[in-house]
C-alpha cells in the first residue's frame, strides 16, 4: 500500500507541537547542554527504515533527543555569541512562509513577499544613509553569505579578474573570520592580504592602513577594498567610517562594513552615534537574526549603487523568460548568488509591523545598558579587570591575581567558562584578547536582568577560587 501523508492526523500533531514549545519556559532549561557520545555515535548510524515508522516514535526522538542537546540562544544567561534570541512573531513568520513554500526568486513567483524584501531594503538603506535610489540589496542566509556577496561585488567594481595577482585587500585581525573566507573563495590571493594594526580599543588603525597602501600603490600593487567592522564579534568595536572613507576615496578603494551584528545599533539611541561616515561606504553587511530578533537565518547586503550588484550577479536564463521583470524592480535573483531562496524578509517584515520600530530601539538600548551594569559590577571584584570596555552591548573581562603566572591565570578563567557551562546555568566562553584569555560578555536578551548576570559573575568567581586553592 502507498504511503499516503494524509493518513496521519497532521493537524493535531502540529497543534500539540506548535503548543508544547509556547508554553516552555526556556531560561528553565540549561543554557547549553552537549549530546552524550552514545547519541551522537546512534545518530550518525541511524539506517533510512525502508518502511516508515511511527511518527510520534520519532517525534520524542526529535523532542526528547535530537533538540535537547544545544546550546540555546533564547536563553536569557547564555551571553557567549552574538545571534540574539528569536522572537516568537519571527517564528511564526517562518513557519507560515516555509508552509507556503514560497519560491521568492522573482516577482511572479512571489509578488508581495518580494515587495516586502524591496520595501525593507529600502527601509534600512535608508539608516544606513544611503539614498533609497540608487541603493539596493537582497536578502541573504547570514553574515558569511552577505560578506561573500559584497567581496565578489566589489571585487568586479574595482579590477578585472587578470589583475587579481596584483590587487590588495585590507583587514585587520579583528575581523570576521567570514571575510578572510569570503577573499578566498572571491579569488584574492592570501599574500596580498595585509593585516591592519589595530588600535587599543581594537578598532583599525588608520595610519597604518595609509601607509600599508601607499606602500602597495609604490610597489605596483592594486588595493581595491578595505573591510571595516560596524562592531566587532570579539569587543563590539567600531571602526572610524570617516577615516577610512577619506583613504579609500583618496585611492579609489571599495569600503565594505561588517555591520553584520553591530548595523541594528543604527536604530538604538545611543549607539548610533558610533556609526558616522557609515553612509560614506560602498557596502554594509547587516544580520537581522542577530540584534533584530529573527529566527536563522535572515541577514542582509546593502549596496550604495544597486548596479554593481545587478554587474556581478545579473545572469540571463531563458527559462526564467517568462517570469523575469521587465521594467525597473529587479528580482532578487539578479542581485545574488541564489535563485532557489525563500522569503526571508516576510518574517521580519511580521515582527516590525507587530511590535514596531521603538520597542527595537528599547530592547537594543537596553543591551548597551547591561553591558555597563557588568563593568561596573566586574570592577567591584577583587583581582578582576576589564580587558575591553563597553562597546555596544560587549565587553570582555578576566581573572588575574598576580600571585599566579599568565598560563594559570588563562586556566583559572578557561576553567570557570567550562565549569559554567557544564552547569547548565548559563555561558560565557572565554575569548583572547591581546594574547590573554577573558570572558566575553554579549549582554543582547531584553529578558536578562542585572541579577542574571551578578549571579553569572558570581559563579564565575566561585569557580576560579575553588580551582585555585589547588595552584
Amino acid at each position: 500500500m502507498t504511503f499516503n501523508e494524509t493518513n496521519l492526523d497532521l493537524e493535531t500533531i502540529i497543534r500539540d507541537e506548535v503548543n508544547k514549545y509556547l508554553n516552555r519556559d526556556v531560561s528553565q532549561l540549561p543554557a547549553t547542554v552537549q549530546a552524550p557520545k552514545e547519541l551522537t555515535q546512534k545518530y550518525e548510524k541511524m539506517e533510512v527504515p525502508k518502511v516508515g515508522r511511527d511518527i510520534y516514535e520519532v517525534l520524542s526522538e526529535l523532542n526528547n533527543e535530537v533538540l535537547t542537546y544545544l546550546y540555546r540562544p533564547n536563553h536569557k544567561r547564555a551571553f557567549s555569541f552574538i545571534p540574539g534570541p528569536a522572537s516568537r512573531l519571527s517564528w511564526l513568520g517562518d513557519i507560515l512562509t516555509t508552509a507556503n513554500n514560497i519560491h521568492a526568486s522573482n516577482f511572479k513567483n512571489a509578488t508581495l513577499p518580494i515587495s516586502i524584501e524591496r520595501n525593507l531594503i529600502n527601509y534600512l538603506a535608508e539608516k544606513v544613509g544611503y539614498e533609497v535610489k540608487p541603493s539596493g540589496g537582497v536578502f541573504v542566509s547570514g553574515g558569511s553569505m552577505a560578506n561573500l556577496t559584497a567581496v565578489v561585488t566589489a571585487r568586479d567594481a574595482k579590477v578585472t579578474l587578470d589583475k587579481l595577482t596584483q590587487t590588495t585587500v585590507y583587514l585587520t585581525s579583528q575581523t570576521h573570520h567570514s571575510g578572510r573566507k569570503a577573499l578566498h573563495v572571491a579569488g584574492f590571493p592570501a599574500d596580498n592580504i595585509r593585516i591592519i594594526n589595530h588600535n587599543e580599543d581594537f578598532t583599525m588603525n588608520v595610519t597604518h592602513l595609509k601607509r600599508t597602501i601607499e606602500e602597495d600603490v609604490k610597489n605596483g600593487f592594486i588595493p581595491a577594498l578595505v573591510i571595516s567592522t560596524a562592531g566587532t564579534t570579539n569587543t563590539g568595536a567600531v571602526d572610524d567610517f570617516d577615516a577610512i572613507a577619506n583613504i579609500c576615496e583618496e585611492y579609489n578603494i571599495w569600503q565594505h562594513v561588517d555591520g553584520a551584528y553591530g548595523a541594528s545599533h543604527l536604530l538604538s539611541t545611543k549607539g548610533k552615534a558610533l556609526f558616522k561616515g557609515i553612509e560614506r561606504s560602498d557596502s554594509v553587511t547587516w544580520d537581522a537574526h542577530k540584534l533584530l530578533f529573527q529566527t536563522y537565518s535572515c541577514a542582509m547586503i546593502i549596496v550604495k549603487d544597486k548596479d554593481n550588484l545587478i554587474n556581478s550577479y545579473g545572469e540571463k536564463a531563458e527559462y526564467l523568460d517568462d517570469i523575469t521583470s521587465d521594467d525597473d524592480v529587479i528580482d532578487p535573483e539578479m542581485l545574488g548568488i541564489e535563485l532557489t531562496r525563500p522569503a526571508r524578509a516576510v518574517k521580519l517584515w511580521l515582527t516590525l509591523q507587530v511590535v514596531g520600530e521603538d520597542e527595537f530601539r528599547r530592547r537594543i538600548d537596553y543591551g548597551q545598558e547591561l553591558a555597563e551594569y557588568t563593568k561596573d559590577y566586574v570592577e567591584s571584584l577583587e583581582n578582576f579587570e576589564i580587558i575591553s570596555q563597553p562597546s555596544l552591548s560587549i565587553l570582555s573581562f578576566r581573572y588575574y591575581n598576580d600571585s599566579f603566572t599568565d598560563e594559570e591565570n588563562d586556566h583559572l578563567n578557561n576553567l570557570a567558562a567550562k565549569k559554567l557551562a557544564d552547569s547548565g546555568y548559563g555561558v560565557a566562553y572565554t575569548t583572547t584578547l591581546n594574547n590573554k584569555k577573558v570572558f566575553r560578555l554579549c549582554t543582547i536578551h531584553p529578558e536578562t536582568t542585572e541579577d542574571d548576570i551578578k549571579e553569572t559573575i558570581d559563579r564565575l568567581r566561585l569557580y576560579i577560587l575553588e580551582e585555585a586553592e589547588n595552584l
